[in-house]
């Protein structure tokens, strides 16, 4: 079974070859930031699968939040750009979750921390934590919170 990180190095190839610049940019940026999470601790280590998927999500979202800002400024150039990147690191995501799935959730994982006596705002770390643990990779943080904020409000 080849690791995440060898997928990356072998697409990072295959790009190369056929001289596709923005995939090879990407591609590049992101092993390299991966590498950069290897040698960050004490000593190096050699990233799991879901440390790279971290690492590529953390990348991704990244992009995403320079395009938001990009778009606001009116520079379409450089939104696209950057629109380009993020379509290339989401291939190596797990499909988002759609929001009725996670609404569905969050709701079992309030009504879980209510038995417990928790409601409102004391119960958000717990139905957070919840959440998160049966969502996984498939939904992102903040997302989560929110919607959780709002349902808990």
């Amino acid at each position: 079974m080849s690791s995440l990180k060898d997928q990356l190095k072998a697409d990072l190839t295959n790009a190369m070859k056929l001289r596709n610049e923005v995939e090879t940019s990407t591609l590049r940026m992101t092993l390299a930031a991966v590498m950069n999470a290897e040698v960050a601790g004490a000593e190096a280590v050699e990233l799991t699968n879901d440390q790279v998927l971290a690492v590529i999500s953390a990348e991704a979202k990244k992009r995403a939040e320079s395009a938001d800002i990009y778009k606001e400024a009116g520079r379409h150039d450089a939104e696209a750009a950057e629109r380009a990147e993020l379509a290339i690191l989401e291939r190596y995501l797990p499909a988002q979750m759609s929001d009725a799935d996670l609404e569905k959730i969050i709701e079992s994982a309030i009504a879980e921390a209510a038995k417990q006596g928790l409601t409102g705002p004391k119960a958000m770390g717990a139905v957070v934590k919840a959440v998160r643990g049966q969502a996984g990779a498939g939904a992102d943080g903040a997302k989560i919170a929110n919607l959780v904020k709002s349902k808990l409000a």
